[in-house]
C-alpha cells in the first residue's frame, strides 16, 4: 500500500503533467490563431487591392467613354441637283476680263473681251497626283466663266499646281487654281460673277471662288458633298464620277496642315497635284 508522501508526489506529477499540457494547448491555440489572423490579412489586403484595381479601370473605361470622339467623315451619296437659269442667258453673251491690282501668278494672256457662246459644255479632263477629276463645263450657266477657264487651260495655267484647301466639316470641298498654292494667287485679271438668286451647291458642282463681288479670277472649288452658301459664287459645272471617287479619297485623307482662316479648312493630307490639264473644246 503506498504511502502518504507516495500519495502526494504522484498527484504532484499528475498537476505538472496537466499543467504542461494545457501550457502546450495554449501554445498550439496561439500558433493557429497567428496563422488565422496572417490568412485573413492577405485575403483583406488582396480584396481592397482587387476592389481599388477594379475601380480604376471602370474609371478608366469611363474615362474613355465620357472623352468626345472624332465624328466619322459622313459624305452624301447622291448628286445635287444641278442648278438652272429661270430665264435663259443671250446667246451670244457679252464678257469683259478686266486687269487685277495683283500680279498674275503665271504668266497668262487675258481672254479677248466680246461675245462668247452661252449654249452647249464643255468637258475637261484633269490628271492629278490623287487620281482623275473629270469636268463637264455649262457655258448656259456661266458662259464667261467657261470661256476664261478653257483660255487658261490651254496655256497650261494649272499644270504643276496643287489644290491648297480642303474642307470636311459644313463645307466639303476642295479648292484649287493658284499656282502659288497660298490661296491668293490668281490669273493677272478678273471678271464679273454669273450668279442668280435660285443657285445652291452640293455634291458634283464645281463653282468659282472669289474674295467679294466680281472677282472671280482662276481659283475653283470642287464639291463632294454639303455645302450651305448663299448665291454668291458662280457655278458653272459638274464634276464626273469617277472625279467624286477621288475627291471621297482625297476627303477621308483628312486635313494636313491647318489653314490660316480657322475655319477647319486647310491643306489636304493626299496632295491633289495637277500633272495634266486638258480641254475638249
Amino acid at each position: 500500500m503506498a504511502t502518504n508522501q507516495q500519495r502526494r508526489e504522484a498527484a504532484k506529477r499528475k498537476l505538472e503533467r496537466q499543467i504542461e499540457h494545457r501550457q502546450e494547448r495554449v501554445k498550439r491555440n496561439r500558433v493557429i490563431g497567428a496563422a488565422v489572423t496572417a490568412g485573413a490579412v492577405v485575403i483583406v489586403t488582396g480584396l481592397v487591392v482587387f476592389l481599388a484595381t477594379r475601380g480604376s479601370d471602370d474609371s478608366t473605361a469611363q474615362a474613355d467613354e465620357q472623352q468626345p470622339q472624332e465624328p466619322s467623315l459622313q459624305i452624301p451619296s447622291e448628286r445635287a441637283p444641278v442648278p438652272e437659269r429661270t430665264k435663259p442667258l443671250p446667246n451670244p453673251s457679252k464678257c469683259a476680263y478686266k486687269e487685277s491690282p495683283s500680279p498674275a501668278a503665271k504668266d497668262v494672256d487675258r481672254p479677248e473681251n466680246g461675245t462668247v457662246p452661252a449654249r452647249g459644255t464643255v468637258d475637261v479632263a484633269m490628271e492629278t497626283t490623287a487620281g482623275p477629276i473629270g469636268l463637264t463645263l455649262d457655258r448656259s450657266l456661266a458662259p464667261c466663266t467657261v470661256n476664261s477657264m478653257v483660255n487658261l487651260i490651254k496655256q497650261d495655267f494649272y499644270e504643276g499646281s496643287e489644290c491648297h484647301r480642303l474642307g470636311t466639316r459644313g463645307l466639303q470641298m476642295l479648292q484649287c487654281g493658284d499656282p502659288t498654292g497660298s490661296g491668293r494667287g490668281g490669273p493677272g485679271y478678273s471678271f464679273a460673277d454669273e450668279t442668280f438668286p435660285q443657285l445652291s451647291y452640293g455634291r458634283g458642282l464645281v463653282a468659282m471662288a472669289n474674295s467679294g463681288p466680281d472677282t472671280n479670277g482662276s481659283q475653283f472649288f470642287l464639291v463632294y458633298g454639303e455645302a450651305q452658301l448663299d448665291p454668291n459664287y458662280t457655278v458653272f459645272g459638274t464634276i464626273s464620277d469617277e472625279g467624286l471617287a477621288t475627291l471621297d479619297k482625297v476627303a477621308n485623307g483628312g486635313i494636313g496642315e491647318q489653314g490660316a482662316a480657322g475655319d477647319g479648312t486647310g491643306k489636304p493630307e493626299i496632295p491633289v497635284k495637277f500633272t495634266k490639264v486638258t480641254v475638249d473644246a
